[in-house]
């Protein structure tokens, strides 16, 4: 057999025939979420909700609405952080492409015409879409609504701190420093010297004070690891029977979580009222699940008077006095004895669980850790899809069994979830595969029960791999 070799100067053909064009397998989850997605008729849906934001028979046509929808729900789904990602990822993959409904013969939008349809479709818009979903997941059993549980987290900002300027003059940090340096006495002020008198100064990254022109609506605040940088707080509120996200807001990042818990329930509301059909039974919200963060007579009470009860986490406070305080006392008190209940206790667990895995979802696999878009509206756009795709995923991990694509890996669910929905001979293999799988912890807990192994083998039977299940 000779030797191939590769061609250095290609000359491109003119026609090209549509038989001749190569076409690749579709993956098994995207193939199988375009089916959740025609059942339920989501491009009709997006269509019409989107039809008031483009104009009536003028220009050339646009882009399709559930094909910017899936676009970003594969940002979630492959944990890319930007729009120029989701773009080249898109026209890259065979898979994806068919998922969206391209061929070779057409090329995917590109990253400026995301950030064109995400500029015109509004924030109601993209909410629909989050609401459609959630809807989707009421048909499956998916959305309780009574019991929510709610926690927040900083995403770092797009913007830099050396950018910052004084909200009344517009002068920039470096100038002001430069100024209080020449102010104090020094003639030739250099960095070093503004630097050493701005290190022991009080209150120097004040938001009253300094704002990025930018992004405006990031804030100083300080991060979980111990830096300052400018950043917003995305709040969550989960179903604690389900796991699925009711809502999720994108607030200032140095408001403290009392200030935001109101209107981040109010979406709660606002979205289970919206769940509600005629000839269903209305969700009404019940209970709220947080942490000590949340903690205040004010909201407990609150709370208490909208008839919503509590378990929030207590701070230790020492001793309380509740003169001219009957209501709030009534409010924290009946709110301990829930927290001390074993109830209580479960929901608390539960919380730590449930809501910590969305975080995980959204911001370390999902990649919006640091947000490539700059303000609230913005931001809050990206994140309603991204939870839809994290409920998504909840609805596929009870369909098939596995919540994201990279969760093919995993060898026995991955050959199960490929057959799973197959008619032919691969059907029983199917049904073997399945009635096998709840009984690998027992198979895996009998292993660490039998007595260790000697000698060289001993290395090669305890090899063993595992797999998170996202």
């Amino acid at each position: 057999m000779a030797m191939g070799r590769r061609d250095r100067e290609r000359q491109q053909s003119m026609w090209v025939a549509a038989a001749d064009l190569p076409v690749g397998a579709s993956h098994p989850f995207y193939a199988r979420m375009n089916k959740v997605f025609a059942a339920a008729g989501f491009d009709a849906f997006a269509e019409k909700t989107c039809e008031p934001f483009y104009s009536q028979g003028r220009g050339r046509p646009g882009i399709a609405p559930g094909v910017y929808f899936r676009m970003l729900l594969i940002g979630y789904f492959e944990g890319l952080d930007s729009e120029r990602g989701i773009a080249w990822r898109c026209q890259d993959s065979l898979a994806l492409r068919e998922f969206l409904g391209f061929d070779l013969s057409r090329s995917t939008p590109d990253h400026s015409t995301l950030s064109v349809i995400r500029t015109r479709l509004d924030l109601d818009a993209h909410q629909a879409v989050f609401d459609f979903v959630l809807k989707v997941l009421r048909q499956h059993g998916l959305v309780e609504g009574k019991t929510v549980g709610v926690d927040s987290t900083t995403l770092e900002a797009n913007a830099a701190m050396r950018s910052i300027v004084r909200r009344d003059g517009g002068e920039t940090y470096r100038d002001f420093l430069l100024g209080l340096a020449r102010a104090s006495g020094i003639e030739a002020p250099t960095q070093e010297d503004a630097a050493k008198l701005d290190r022991d100064r009080p209150n120097k990254g004040s938001n009253d004070d300094w704002v990025n022109p930018n992004d405006p609506d990031a804030r100083i605040t300080k991060m979980k690891d111990g830096q300052t940088h400018l950043a917003h707080k995305a709040e969550h509120a989960v179903d604690m029977d389900t796991g699925a996200v009711l809502a999720v807001t994108v607030q200032g990042a140095d408001l403290g979580d009392t200030q935001t818990l109101d209107k981040t329930l109010s979406e709660v509301i606002e979205t289970l009222s919206e769940l509600t059909d005629a000839d269903q039974t209305p969700l009404e919200l019940n209970e709220v699940v947080a942490d000590k963060g949340y903690h205040s007579n004010a909201v407990l009470t609150d709370l208490r008077e909208m008839g919503i009860r509590t378990c929030i986490a207590e701070p230790k406070r020492g001793r309380r006095r509740w003169k001219d305080k009957a209501a709030a006392r009534r409010a924290v008190y009946a709110n301990r004895r829930r927290l001390r209940g074993v109830r209580g206790k479960r929901l608390q667990r539960m919380r730590g669980e449930r809501v910590e895995r969305t975080f995980a979802h959204h911001y370390e696999t999902g990649a919006m850790r640091r947000t490539h878009l700059r303000g609230h509206e913005n931001i809050s756009k990206r994140l309603l899809v991204h939870s839809a795709g994290m409920n998504l995923g909840l609805l596929m991990r009870r369909l098939c069994g596995i919540g994201k694509p990279k969760a093919l890996q995993d060898g026995l669910r991955a050959v199960a979830a490929s057959v799973r929905g197959h008619e032919g001979p691969l059907t029983a293999l199917m049904t073997l595969l399945t009635a096998l799988w709840p009984l690998r912890s027992e198979l895996q807990s009998s292993v660490r029960r039998s007595p260790p192994i000697r000698g060289r083998w001993r290395h090669r039977w305890q090899l063993r791999t595992s797999s998170t299940g996202c």
